[in-house]
């Protein structure tokens, strides 16, 4: 009913729209954000001198495990599928998500995962009750998480609602994606962004059933007597890293495919060419997705692998490099004599293109078995995976942001607050890990609360650009939020050379778009060299 005016209980929380449910996940997103921020916080506080300053180890080690366990899960993934519910009924003339109730519950099911996960540590914090948060890293390894106290069960629930959630996502997605394209949107015609997220899919279906498995596994363990991990029972620890990370390998490409996705829209836009080599990256995209899997024991070299298979995972984890290469070169051929402007959104993919690419050379330095040696469990490894997912990941969903915000708001937001927001950014978080690299290759080692005093100068410029890149999060609040009061109307294409389906609807887009489907005419699909 058109004239049906819904209340605000009604809106958001039974809400079947994708763009309401695109705006729940970001602001979900955003506020797991800071609260994994504030951890981090703690832990660059603690390391800001050497000594042991403001926390104890055990409550360290929880803050290293829920830091990550909650970006991953609650602010990066949730960031991710907000932006596809959002965008890609727009990108590809759908008037919805195929399935709109499951869309809602696989919503509402993550702020309930992420109380099962955050609970145990705020009742130690807040009332000193029970043992606090998960303490086992990130990784979850046996045995060292199955000595944790009543909070294993509770993360091992949380990570199965998280693990539900991502699977309807996915689902819905591919639904969408196969099934509801306008008349004349073949599959290469889709922006990349939508191909992205359409392969991101299939990888989360694939995936998070092997996490579920093997969490499970732990449970058991922990309380039933199992012994899947327990060597004493004749289990195996190592069989544990094996399940993990061919769940966790893959998963780190389904934090950065939909980040190639909104970089591959932003960068044509703002060169005002078309994307170099559309098919290409369509491959290369596939090609990664493949590849993923049958690379996961780099993360294991130093556990005593024949010598076989440490060749083996060596050569397959090098040529990931060769569908990446290909993606950066086409970014670059796109920019080559480009008329390129440089408003905010492009200013996060350049910075994007080039510290991802950095995260991605030391990520090869860590595909050398004999190399890894010395670099595994050292903040090398940290200093790594941190560019590719904060300068990578949480870069290009800032740039989407900036890039769709006029869509979503009907208002442009301030310029020259993003550009600060950029610089700031850019700045702060060059200081804060690129020196890890050489505390990493001096040999600090990951997950400590207290170093050598030698390492010192370069924790202490650590955890100043970690207090100066938290702070300058603060900015993006306040520039998405004075964009959603008012401001300079936007026009429908927002940015004068943006070409694709969703600029052909008015800004801010109106409840329900797409009723008919939409004629495709030759200008709006301008993703490559692809013949109209």
């Amino acid at each position: 009913m058109a004239d049906h005016k819904q209340g605000f209980i009604e809106r958001w929380l039974y809400s079947t729209n994708h763009k309401d449910i695109g705006t729940l996940y970001l602001v979900f997103a955003l506020v797991m954000f800071f609260i994994g921020g504030a951890m981090a916080m703690v832990i660059r506080a603690e390391l800001f001198q050497p000594g042991l300053q403001l926390v104890s180890p055990e409550f360290f080690n929880q803050m290293t495990t829920t830091h990550a366990l909650v970006m991953i899960f609650g602010a990066v993934m949730p960031a991710f599928v907000g932006l596809a519910n959002w965008m890609i009924p727009l990108m590809i003339g759908a008037p919805d998500m195929a399935l709109p109730r499951m869309n809602n519950w696989s919503f509402w099911i993550m702020p309930f995962a992420f109380t099962l996960l955050l609970m145990p540590l705020m009742l130690q914090v807040l009332f000193g009750i029970g043992s606090g948060g998960p303490a086992g890293g990130w990784t979850l390894y046996p045995p060292l998480s199955l000595q944790g106290g009543t909070s294993t069960a509770f993360t091992i629930f949380a990570i199965h609602l998280m693990g539900v959630s991502s699977i309807m996502g996915a689902i819905n997605i591919i639904a969408t994606v196969l099934n509801m394209r306008a008349p004349g949107m073949d599959l290469l015609k889709m922006p990349i962004f939508v191909w992205t997220w359409l392969i991101t899919a299939f990888l989360l279906i694939a995936v998070m059933p092997v996490l579920a498995g093997a969490v499970t596994m732990l449970l058991t363990d922990k309380f039933f007597g199992t012994s899947f991990f327990n060597a004493a029972g004749g289990g195996d620890p190592v069989m544990f890293q094996h399940i993990f990370w061919f769940f966790g390998h893959p998963e780190v490409y389904i934090m950065i495919l939909p980040a190639f996705g909104i970089v591959s829209e932003i960068i044509p836009t703002f060169a005002r060419k078309p994307l170099f080599g559309y098919q290409a990256m369509v491959y290369a995209t596939a090609s990664i997705a493949f590849l993923s899997f049958i690379v996961w024991a780099h993360h294991m070299f130093t556990v005593g692998m024949p010598l076989g298979a440490e060749l083996y995972f060596m050569y397959a984890t090098m040529l990931i490099a060769i569908p990446t290469g290909v993606k950066v070169f086409n970014w670059v051929t796109t920019l080559w004599r480009g008329s390129i402007s440089f408003e905010t959104p492009m200013l996060f993919a350049l910075g994007f293109v080039v510290m991802f690419t950095i995260g991605g050379f030391s990520g090869l330095m860590l595909a050398i078995v004999p190399a890894d040696f010395q670099y595994h469990d050292t903040y090398f490894v940290v200093a790594h995976f941190h560019y590719v997912l904060v300068t990578g990941a949480i870069f290009a969903i800032m740039a989407g942001a900036y890039y769709w915000l006029p869509k979503w708001t009907g208002y442009m937001y301030n310029e020259t607050l993003g550009k600060w927001h950029f610089w700031l950014s850019t700045i702060f978080v060059n200081l804060l890990f690129f020196p890890q690299h050489f505390l990493g290759l001096a040999g600090m080692q990951r997950r400590v609360p207290d170093y050598n005093p030698a390492f010192a100068d370069f924790n202490m410029w650590s955890s100043i650009g970690g207090f100066g890149f938290g702070l300058a999060q603060l900015l993006f609040v306040y520039i998405v939020w004075q964009s959603a009061r008012g401001g300079v109307k936007a026009e429908a294409r927002s940015w004068p050379s943006a070409r694709g389906l969703e600029w052909t609807v008015p800004s801010p887009a109106p409840h329900h778009t797409f009723e008919k489907p939409p004629v495709i005419k030759d200008g709006d699909l301008a993703h490559g060299d692809v013949s109209h």
